[in-house]
């Protein structure tokens, strides 16, 4: 009723019920990016289409600049072009051999690329190099990458990864998903419940962050 209402209000003051309508989704597609999120940005591919173009400038001035190499390489993976990114992080991976982010990246980019073997190595060895590497998220990666292949080392990646980001809600929903595949519903159904449960108990600055997982365990679960 209240939409209805809003909807109405605003053909009043438009004087077009197209234009209220258009403002009127404009004004849910913020409400949804600010407190839940699941939609996509429409903003963010420009922003980053932006940067990338800057930086690509940048190396053509000086080609050997690693940091901006780097930086070209995150927003490629963000972009899902993972030869190129691939390509770059092994030019850097020779600057920065005892960087373990550097080899986590490039790990991502082989299983992407279909190499798991080889990127699940890099993925290890970055690990063993700093055990918290960007906060647990190979464990995420190699269990994305297996779950087809290979379901019960998906699950063992999965559940390593909730022992070292004991707070993501991501890890137990995509466990959750783990064990649909593997028509284990009772076990899917549970991981689904900790991943309400685990949301309820974080504190509201993490929520926000991790309210689009809670809900999409809900509609499962």
């Amino acid at each position: 009723m209240s939409k209805l209402l809003l909807f109405v209000a605003l053909t009043w003051l438009t004087g077009s019920p197209i234009i209220a309508l258009i403002v009127l989704l404009i004004i849910f597609y913020a409400l949804e990016r600010r407190f839940i999120g699941l939609t996509p940005s429409i903003f963010k591919p420009i922003q980053r289409a932006r940067r990338l173009s800057k930086l690509r400038q940048e190396l053509r001035m000086n080609p050997h600049q690693t940091s901006a190499k780097l930086d070209v390489a995150r927003l490629l993976i963000e972009r899902n072009q993972y030869r190129e990114a691939a390509e770059l992080l092994e030019q850097i991976r020779a600057v920065m051999e005892d960087s373990a982010d550097v080899r986590a990246e490039l790990g991502v980019c082989k299983l992407k690329l279909g190499h798991l073997e080889e990127g699940e190595k890099l993925l290890l060895e970055a690990i063993e190099m700093n055990p918290r590497v960007k906060y647990g998220e190979p464990y995420l990666r190699l269990a994305e990458a297996w779950a087809d292949r290979e379901p019960g080392k998906a699950i063992h990646y999965l559940e390593t990864f909730g022992s070292v980001n004991s707070s993501s809600c991501e890890a137990y929903y995509r466990l959750g998903q783990l064990y649909t595949r593997l028509g284990q519903k009772e076990e899917a159904r549970r991981a689904y419940r900790e991943t309400v449960e685990l949301y309820r108990g974080l504190p509201k600055y993490r929520r926000r962050f991790e309210r689009r997982w809670a809900m999409l365990a809900r509609l499962k679960g």
